[in-house]
């Protein structure tokens, strides 16, 4: 642990949030993992811990906390094997909750925002759409204004928490011919006539709710508008560096634990007299896994730094999704193949991660789309600007 970046203060809050782990999620995952369906209780437990709020102002309940406090809520989250239900919670935390602090007004973040910090109202991100993929300036959803409402039609996939949560965070076109530059940002009720969602069948992720949501002439008050009409592009890329840094972490930390679950395997496990981990090729093999997995923290730290002092870090942030993902992908491919037929099993713990890890390199943008957006910048000169 480099305490460059974690004070005493961090490390404390890291104990406390492990123990928490253990005692009130690690019983009931193996229920989620079969149901798909992560129970409300444990959304109120959150809240009442203080875990949603730690990047949040004080005035709606958070804490305003520096983002190593999110660092640890990541780091330590993946390493319950679940990131169904990693992904559930930071896609509340820092999809959702994301867009409402900084686009909703005051009258938003007190509907929304408060209850999302005490873990009462669960949000989602509505940004992906069936035929765009990543594409996200090709989407087709559009909020016709009528009045002094909007009327959304269209439709979102992939969204993770689009099943059971209380309210959609959507992106549409107020102005379509405008490209890019006609896209906006509302806030809706679940319960809002014309809006359903259809829950999908996942390789991995099983725990968490990912849902397919149609809006059939969804008709809401124009004040749920969050921020400036067609300025929803410049507010998505401009978030984007946080979720892509998000699963950056989520990656470094899940091939972490692999390594260290591999490490105590290795050291218990016997072949010829010897423990495996003094065989030469799985010990250099390990190594390398090791010194990847290293490389990508240490660099995640840097760039959660950056981030954490207002620096607009989009070009870094995706390097790290892009490079750590794929890191993750090859250490828990290699920590499975550590263990033999035991890492083909599912009582053990690398099946589900393997199956989890997966996701990574496709989820928030795919590594191809990355290497473009890389490209862009380094090869273009392209400048993205942050939303003004």
């Amino acid at each position: 642990m480099s305490s460059r970046y974690f004070t005493e203060e961090h490390e404390l809050f890291r104990q406390s949030l492990k123990d928490f782990l253990q005692k009130e999620v690690v019983p009931h995952i193996e229920k989620w993992e079969e149901t798909g369906h992560i129970e409300r209780f444990i959304w109120e437990k959150f809240g009442e811990m203080g875990f949603f709020g730690l990047a949040y102002p004080e005035e709606y309940g958070g804490m305003n906390l520096d983002l190593f406090y999110t660092v640890i809520l990541l780091e330590e989250l993946q390493k319950i094997n679940s990131a169904g239900f990693s992904a559930a919670i930071w896609a509340h935390a820092y999809l959702a909750m994301t867009h409402v602090n900084k686009e909703g007004d005051h009258a938003i973040k007190e509907k929304y925002l408060a209850p999302s910090i005490t873990g009462e109202k669960i949000g989602c991100l509505c940004i992906t759409e069936p035929f765009g993929g990543s594409d996200v300036a090709g989407m087709r959803t559009t909020a016709v204004k009528k009045g002094e409402t909007y009327v959304i039609n269209g439709s979102k996939t992939f969204i993770t928490n689009g099943v059971y949560s209380d309210y959609l965070v959507v992106a549409a076109k107020t102005n379509p011919e405008l490209g890019n530059k006609g896209i906006s940002i509302f806030i809706m009720d679940r319960d809002i006539p014309g809006i359903s969602a259809t829950k999908l069948d996942k390789l991995g992720w099983r725990a968490s709710d990912t849902g397919e949501i149609a809006f059939d002439n969804v008709t809401i008050p124009a004040s749920n508008l969050m921020g400036e009409e067609n300025k929803g592009f410049p507010y998505i890329m401009q978030h984007f560096a946080l979720e892509r840094l998000i699963m950056g972490i989520n990656a470094h930390a899940r091939a972490e634990f692999a390594l260290d679950y591999a490490k105590q395997y290795m050291s218990e496990r016997q072949a010829f007299g010897k423990s495996i981990d003094k065989f030469q090729a799985l010990r250099h093999a390990f190594a390398d896994c090791y010194a990847d997995m290293l490389m990508c923290k240490e660099f995640n730290y840097t760039v959660a730094e950056r981030l954490d002092k207002g620096e607009y870090v989009v070009k870094e942030a995706t390097v790290s999704k892009l490079r750590s993902t794929k890191m993750a992908d090859e250490v828990v491919y290699q920590c499975l193949q550590f263990l033999g037929g035991y890492g083909y099993m599912e009582e053990y713990p690398m099946a589900r991660l393997l199956r989890d890890s997966r996701l990574g390199p496709i989820g928030g943008g795919t590594s191809e789309i990355l290497r473009e957006i890389i490209a862009k910048m380094v090869i273009d000169d392209k400048d993205y600007k942050p939303a003004t």
